[in-house]
């Protein structure tokens, strides 16, 4: 029995949502606003929590900081009312935070609580195989990487993912997970984005009372992957003097809370990736050898997808049939715009040609199923002069210009009706006016 909240300002959709949440055997409990949960949360802990994107004082998305900040890590479900918002929001968000669409199902509630079935090695949707439920591509670079997934699967060595921005190293942790058919979860920790302050409690976990703000008891990743994997992405961006802590842990297999002095056993899988060199590893102090050793036991290189153009026709189709799925819409690829693909050199990897794809369909006209390519593939971040680009969601973006720019792109999208732009962001129609009236573009839209 899990004890869930609900964040929603829908009183009738919560309804329903409580309605099944307890059909399913589990406790549930109801806020509307990002201010009634954080008061659910000062005298409370869940295991899950179902949270809209938008809410009458603010985005969703705060609670996650918030819930950082407190030190708890209830599993987090978002919902959204729209299959675009739910496609931005899975790249803006950490991999283990799930997305559902409204209008919800008791199907859908029920995979979500009761967890993620285990991929098969192997999944086929319109010719395309997905290897170990994931991974896309069969050159040759790729088949090597399968060989070395398969043949680490079958130990509980420690694996290093080395490669550059965007080449994939989060699918391919994914990927071992899978392959390895332990009982534990995956989950995964960025070692980038936590705060020296943070790190020792994100990892290893805490007691209550062990510092300010640590209002409850926290379990740390390494408690939480038991029997699992553990993903430590930007491993090597972890505050130099932290790292002996991660040692003693590595080399004890046991964990002690942040102000506890119990040691607790762990058993996972530690997989961690970078996307510096081993030149830069070596020579740049950041990270100890005695770490690297005990990370790298077999340290896996991703090809960049430069090594593996042959490979582009297949990840293209792979997007766009998904973006087909989300959207109802029937785009496909000519021989050409394959080709034009293939020709560009993707210095951002699989991130970058997955975002054009997703710019394109975007630009493309819904009534035909002709979709059109940009002049040109090059993103801002890949320009040698840098010049500005349209915006778009990309690291550093504040929560509220992500919000304000797609609140403002489905009313520019539908001429702005507010009724229906609400409709489809999955809010009211009063939480849009009040979104619109804090970021002041009302008289835009009048």
């Amino acid at each position: 029995m899990l004890n869930i909240l609900l964040v929603d300002d829908d009183v009738e959709f919560s309804d329903v949502v409580c309605h099944i949440v307890e059909f399913l055997g589990h406790n549930i409990n109801t806020a509307t606003s990002l201010k009634e949960a954080h008061q659910w949360f000062e005298n409370n802990t869940f295991d899950h929590v179902l949270l809209d994107f938008m809410l009458p004082d603010g985005s969703g998305l705060h609670l996650l900081d918030h819930l950082k900040m407190i030190g708890q890590s209830p599993k987090i479900t978002l919902i959204s009312g729209h299959p675009s918002v739910k496609g931005i929001l899975a790249e803006m968000c950490e991999p283990n935070v799930g997305h559902l669409l409204k209008p919800l199902q008791r199907e859908d509630l029920e995979l979500v609580l009761s967890g993620p079935k285990k991929a098969v090695k192997k999944a086929k949707s319109s010719g395309i195989t997905r290897h170990f439920g994931g991974l896309i591509g069969e050159s040759e670079a790729m088949q090597k990487l399968y060989n070395m997934i398969e043949r680490v699967a079958k130990t509980n060595a420690n694996v290093m993912l080395m490669g550059e921005s965007g080449a994939g190293k989060e699918v391919v942790a994914q990927a071992i997970h899978n392959a390895s058919q332990c009982e534990g979860p995956l989950v995964a920790s960025n070692c980038g984005a936590l705060s020296k302050e943070l790190i020792g409690s994100e990892l290893f976990g805490h007691e209550k009372g062990a510092f300010t703000g640590a209002i409850a008891r926290k379990e740390g990743v390494f408690e939480q992957s038991n029997n699992g994997t553990l993903f430590l992405d930007e491993v090597t961006e972890m505050p130099i003097d932290m790292q002996p802590n991660l040692l003693r842990v590595l080399e004890t297999k046991k964990v002690t809370r942040v102000g506890g002095n119990r040691e607790i056993p762990t058993n996972c899988r530690v997989i961690s990736a970078t996307n510096r060199t081993l030149s830069d590893l070596a020579h740049n102090n950041v990270i100890r050898e005695d770490i690297y050793f005990r990370l790298a036991v077999f340290p896996i290189d991703i090809p960049p997808l430069r090594d593996r153009k042959e490979d582009i026709p297949l990840l293209a189709k792979a997007f766009l049939e998904q973006l087909n799925d989300e959207n109802g819409t029937a785009f496909s690829w000519t021989a050409q715009q394959l080709k034009e693909l293939q020709s560009y050199e993707w210095p951002g990897n699989v991130r970058e040609l997955r975002h054009a794809i997703h710019r394109a369909f975007i630009m493309s006209d819904p009534q035909t199923s002709d979709i059109t390519l940009p002049d040109n593939l090059e993103s801002p971040f890949s320009r040698v002069n840098n010049q500005a680009a349209e915006k778009q969601v990309s690291a550093g973006q504040t929560i509220e210009e992500v919000e304000k720019e797609l609140i403002h792109a489905t009313l520019d999208k539908v001429q702005g009706n507010k009724t229906l732009a609400a409709q489809m962001l999955g809010i009211s129609t009063k939480t849009l006016y009040n979104r619109l009236n804090a970021y002041g573009g009302i008289g835009e839209y009048k």
